[in-house]
C-alpha cells in the first residue's frame, strides 16, 4: 500500500508542477483569454489533483519514521505556493505566480535531495571484529530508521526483514540499487559492507 501511496503522489505531484507551469507561460506571455479558458476546463481536475496532492502527503509524512529538517521546509514551501498561486493567477500578478511554482519546483527539489541524504556518506568499518559486526554498523546506520532494530519496523513501506525471502543476490541488488523509497547505496557501501549487511539481516530471522 505504502509503495502505491508512493507512486501515486510523485505523479499527483508532477501534473501539480505542470499544470502550473502551463499557467504561468500562458500568463508571462500575457495570453489572458487563453489561460481564461485553460482554467475553466481544468478547474475541477486542479482542485481532484491538489487535494490529492496533499492528502497523499500528509498521509506519507504520518507513515514516515522522522521528519528531518528538510522535509519541514518542503512542507511550508507547499503550502506557501498553493495560495500564491491562487492570488497570483486570481488577479494576473505574474510575479506572485512565479514564486508560487519556483516553490513548488523547490520543493520537489528538496525532496530528492533529502531522498539521497538518506544514503548519506561512507562508513568505516575497518575496525570492525568480524563481516557481521561490521554489517551491524552499517545497518544501524543506514537502515535501522526505516527497518527498526529488529527488522520489523515497517517505516515509510519498509519491508519486515526477519520474514524476508530474498535470495543473497536478490538482497544484494537491491541494496545497491534501491528500490521505491528506499534510495540506493551502490556509491555508498563497499561490497564487503553489502555482505555484512546481508549477513546481519540474516541473523536477525
Amino acid at each position: 500500500m505504502q509503495t502505491g501511496l508512493l507512486h501515486t503522489h510523485t505523479l499527483l505531484v508532477t501534473l501539480f508542477f505542470i499544470h502550473y507551469v502551463v499557467k504561468l507561460v500562458l500568463l508571462l506571455t500575457n495570453s489572458t483569454e487563453k489561460l481564461a479558458a485553460y482554467s475553466k476546463k481544468t478547474k475541477i481536475a486542479e482542485m481532484v489533483i491538489s487535494v490529492g496532492f496533499l492528502v497523499t502527503g500528509v498521509v506519507l509524512a504520518l507513515n514516515a519514521t522522522i521528519l528531518g529538517n528538510l522535509f519541514v521546509v518542503k512542507l511550508v514551501m507547499v503550502f506557501a505556493s498553493i495560495p500564491l498561486a491562487v492570488i497570483g493567477f486570481k488577479k494576473s500578478n505574474k510575479a506572485l505566480a512565479l514564486v508560487s511554482v519556483l516553490l513548488i519546483a523547490g520543493a520537489y527539489g528538496i525532496a530528492e535531495v533529502n531522498k539521497k541524504q538518506k544514503a548519506g556518506g561512507k562508513i568505516e568499518t575497518e575496525q570492525a571484529a568480524s563481516s557481521i559486526e561490521a554489517g551491524k554498523l552499517v545497518y544501524m546506520e543506514k537502515c535501522q530508521v526505516c527497518h527498526g532494530s529488529d527488522g520489523k519496523l515497517g517505516g515509510s513501506g519498509a519491508k519486515d526483514l526477519t520474514a524476508t525471502q530474498l535470495t543473497d543476490q536478490q538482497m544484494v541488488e537491491l541494496i545497491n540499487n534501491g528500490k521505491n523509497s528506499m534510495p540506493g547505496f551502490k556509491e555508498v557501501l563497499s561490497d564487503e559492507q553489502v555482505n555484512g549487511v546481508i549477513e546481519y539481516v540474516r541473523a536477525l530471522k
